[in-house]
């Protein structure tokens, strides 16, 4: 894990990154992500069916699964779609991307200073954004009760395989996003707390820290505040 905290014990200062809302909605999305990909695999594989007991069984897995689809396209996109702005690419991912090997080797004073999220996050959002649209699409398609007689047998089929392989593909990018949140230290707390210190927001996203900076001191009336430097 990445340790950036304070060496000499001073007092930390933490950065509103996410608000109560936000917070709520994305435990609520992870939950029904779990939820999907449990009952998911009960239906793909037979061998995985103890992960149907949380359901009350195999048949109630699959009768939920789709409802549970339901509800999660409906909080991701409530969480997703305010932060289209700030997931766009730019000129500051690629160069993340070309010093990502300082990233691994702890050379942060080598990276770019960004904005609220780097290239590898972005990538997880709009990886996520295009899969669960696929998954959307392609559930719709083989949902037999209520769209079963709406398409032809091959056209169920091939909706059955995009939507295995999108599945797949979502679970292995969430277990990355999940990995990475416990990897780097400080980076948890702002999805329990709201708040990142100042350290973590000045090694990791320094841009978005100025701009978050600044939009505070504006708001207050203060001045100077391009000279901040890196708080701990």
């Amino acid at each position: 894990m990445m340790d950036h905290s304070s060496p000499d014990g001073a007092d930390r200062i933490y950065i509103k990154r996410y608000t109560a809302f936000q917070r709520l909605n994305h435990w609520i999305t992870a939950i029904l992500f779990i939820l999907l990909a449990m009952s998911g695999l009960v239906m793909g594989y037979p061998s995985l069916n103890f992960f149907s007991g949380p359901f009350g069984g195999e048949e109630a897995a699959r009768a939920l699964h789709p409802w549970l689809g339901l509800g999660l396209v409906v909080s991701f996109f409530l969480l997703a779609l305010p932060f289209i702005r700030v997931n766009m690419p730019n000129m500051d991912d690629v160069r993340w991307l070309r010093g990502f090997p300082d990233l691994i080797m702890h050379n942060h004073e080598n990276l770019p200073e960004l904005g609220k999220y780097n290239a590898g996050q972005k990538g997880v959002y709009w990886s996520q954004f295009v899969l669960i649209l696929v998954l959307f699409a392609s559930g719709l398609t083989i949902w037999q009760q209520y769209f079963g007689g709406s398409t032809s047998i091959g056209t169920q089929r091939l909706a059955v395989l995009v939507h295995s392989l999108a599945a797949l593909l979502a679970i292995t990018i969430i277990i990355v996003h999940v990995y990475a949140g416990f990897w780097v230290k400080g980076t948890l707390r702002a999805m329990t707390r709201g708040t990142v210190t100042g350290g973590w927001a000045y090694m990791h996203h320094r841009k978005w820290l100025r701009e978050t900076l600044a939009r505070e001191a504006a708001a207050k009336g203060k001045v100077g505040v391009e000279k901040t430097t890196g708080p701990r």
